[in-house]
C-alpha cells in the first residue's frame, strides 16, 4: 500500500494556399478566438516556452504497466521481464527488455533507417513519478475517475486538455487569420473527453477524427455553385449579420466565421497529402505516403500517426490518439509482449519520420515536435510478478500510482535523463513527484500556450528543457 510519507511535488498544398478571406470579411478560422494581442513572453513559465510547434500524445489505453517499459531498474515484482541488456550510451532511466524486442524490424524497415527503441533511448527523457494527485493518500486506480483525470485533470473536469491547448493558442490562430492563413486546431483521434469544453471554452473544442475517415470532409458545397450564386449568398449573409442588434451581432458573426473555417478545412482535408492510404510515391516534406505506410504499418494507431504527421504541415499543433488495450487482468505474461511490439514499431517509426521529414518552417519535424505517452494509471501485481491469472491489476499502491512518462523530440533537452527516481524494492519516490496537471502545463508552455487560467495550483517545470 502507499506509504503516508508525502513526496516533494511540483505542483491546396499546405498553409500558403489557404487564402480564404473574403474582401472586408472576417478571417476564416477566427471562430476559435476573439481578437487578442500576442506578446510572446507574456505567459512564459519555463525555459522551454514556445520551443515546440507540435505535440503527439499517445494514450496507452486501459492502464499501462509503465515499470515494464520505462522504469525497469526495479524489483521483478514491478518489472517481470527485467531491463534491456543493451541500450544506447548515455541512458539514465531503466529501459525494459520489452523495448528491446524487434521481431518487427525487417530488412526493409532497417533499410529505410528504422532502429530498435533501445538504440535511441538516450534521446528519450523519462519522468518516473507522474501522479494525478501527489498529495492524496493513495492512487486513483478506478477506470472511470482515473481516465477523467487523464483527459481533463480532474474527476468530472469540464474542460479537456486539448481544448485547453486550442484556447491557449487562440492568439496565434488570430494572428495567422489576420494574414489570410488558416491553421488547423489540435485534433483528437482517441477518447473525445480530451476535447471537452463548455461556456467560454466551447468554441475551442477540437475536432474528433480518425486516420481513415477524412473523405467525408473533402466537400465544399460553395464550389458547386456558379460565381453569381456564391456572391449572392455571401452578400445575403453579410446583410443579415449587419442587421442584427448588438447583443446578437457577435453570435451571428461567429457562425459565419465558423462556416468560412469549415470551407477552408474542406480544402485542407481534400489535399493529396492527407490521402495516407493512396500508396503514393510523391515525396512531401521529404517522405512519401508509401514510405510512411511501410514504416508505421496498417494498424489503427499507425494510420492515425501517419495522418498526424501530414496534418502538422497545415498548422495543427497537437494530435491525441489511443493505442493498445493494456487492461490485462489476465494473460498479461503472454499478451503484453505482442502489444508492445506494435508500440515499439510506432516509436521507431516516429523517431525515423520526425528526423527525416523536412518542416515547412525549416529544419526537420524532430526539431519542432514533442512526443509523449501516458495512461489513466499504471498497474500492480500486489506482491508477485503477476496476479493469479498471470495478469496485473490496479488499486491504491505506488505501482498503480506512478506513470513513468517518456518524452522525446527536439525541444526536449534532457536527453536520456531520468527526472526523479523510485526505490527499487517498493517504488517509494526518492526524488521529485510531478503532478499530471503540471506536466500538461509544461507541454502547453512548450507550445507557446496561454495557460494561466488552467490548474492554477500546478506549475510547469523546467526539467525537460535542461540538458
Amino acid at each position: 500500500m502507499t506509504k503516508t510519507k508525502q513526496p516533494k511535488t511540483f505542483a491546396s498544398t499546405r498553409r500558403g494556399f489557404l487564402k480564404t478571406l473574403a474582401a472586408g470579411g472576417a478571417a476564416a478560422g477566427a471562430a476559435i478566438g476573439a481578437p487578442y494581442l500576442w506578446i510572446p513572453k507574456a505567459h512564459a513559465a519555463t525555459s522551454g516556452f514556445d520551443t515546440a510547434k507540435h505535440f503527439i500524445y499517445i494514450r496507452l489505453s486501459g492502464g499501462f504497466r509503465f515499470t515494464t517499459a520505462f522504469n525497469c531498474d526495479v524489483s521483478s515484482e514491478f518489472s517481470p521481464w527485467g531491463t534491456a541488456s543493451s541500450v544506447a550510451s548515455g541512458t539514465e532511466w531503466g529501459p525494459g527488455d520489452l523495448l528491446s524486442r524487434s521481431d518487427w524490424l525487417s530488412d526493409e524497415l532497417s533499410g529505410l533507417g528504422m532502429k530498435k527503441v533501445t538504440d535511441f533511448t538516450n534521446e528519450i527523457a523519462v519522468i518516473p513519478c507522474v501522479d494525478h494527485e501527489p498529495l492524496a493518500g493513495s492512487a486513483d486506480g478506478n477506470h472511470l475517475t482515473g481516465l477523467e483525470r487523464f483527459l481533463t485533470g480532474y474527476v468530472n473536469g469540464s474542460t479537456g486538455i486539448f481544448t485547453m491547448i486550442n484556447y491557449g493558442l487562440r492568439a496565434k490562430v488570430e494572428a495567422a487569420a489576420a494574414e489570410g492563413n488558416v491553421l488547423l486546431p489540435a485534433i483528437i483521434m482517441g477518447q473525445p473527453g480530451m476535447g471537452r469544453g463548455s461556456g467560454e471554452y466551447a468554441a475551442y473544442r477540437p475536432p474528433v477524427l480518425r486516420g481513415d475517415d477524412l473523405e467525408r470532409f473533402g466537400f465544399n458545397t460553395d464550389a458547386l455553385l456558379p460565381e453569381w450564386a456564391r456572391e449572392m449568398t455571401q452578400d445575403y449573409d453579410a446583410r443579415f449579420r449587419d442587421r442584427q442588434q448588438s447583443p446578437h451581432f457577435s453570435t451571428v458573426d461567429a457562425y459565419l466565421q465558423s462556416r468560412e473555417a469549415t470551407k477552408a478545412y474542406s480544402e485542407i482535408f481534400s489535399s493529396d497529402a492527407l490521402k495516407i492510404e493512396n500508396g503514393s510515391d510523391e515525396v512531401i516534406d521529404g517522405v512519401s505516403n508509401a514510405q510512411l505506410a511501410t514504416a508505421f504499418g496498417q494498424s489503427s494507431a499507425s494510420r492515425n500517426l501517419r495522418l498526424a504527421l501530414r496534418l502538422f504541415s497545415f498548422g495543427c499543433p497537437a494530435i491525441y490518439l489511443d493505442q493498445g488495450g493494456y487492461d490485462l487482468h489476465s494473460g498479461e505474461e503472454e499478451g503484453l509482449p505482442g502489444r508492445m511490439a506494435e508500440l515499439n514499431r510506432l516509436l521507431s517509426a516516429l523517431h525515423w519520420a520526425l528526423k527525416t521529414m523536412q518542416h515547412p518552417s525549416g529544419g526537420t519535424y524532430w526539431d519542432h515536435t514533442i512526443v509523449s505517452l501516458g495512461s489513466e494509471f499504471s498497474r500492480s501485481s500486489r506482491g508477485g510478478r503477476f496476479n493469479s491469472a498471470r495478469g496485473s491489476d490496479h488499486g491504491g499502491d505506488y505501482a498503480t500510482r506512478w506513470m513513468a512518462m517518456p518524452f522525446f523530440g527536439g525541444p526536449i533537452q534532457a536527453l536520456g535523463r531520468r527526472i526523479g527516481e523510485t526505490r527499487a524494492e517498493d517504488l517509494e519516490p526518492l526524488g521529485t513527484v510531478v503532478s499530471y496537471r503540471a506536466t500538461m502545463k509544461t507541454v502547453m508552455d512548450a507550445l507557446g500556450c496561454d495557460h494561466d487560467v488552467f490548474f492554477p495550483a500546478d506549475q510547469p517545470f523546467d526539467d525537460l528543457f535542461i540538458a
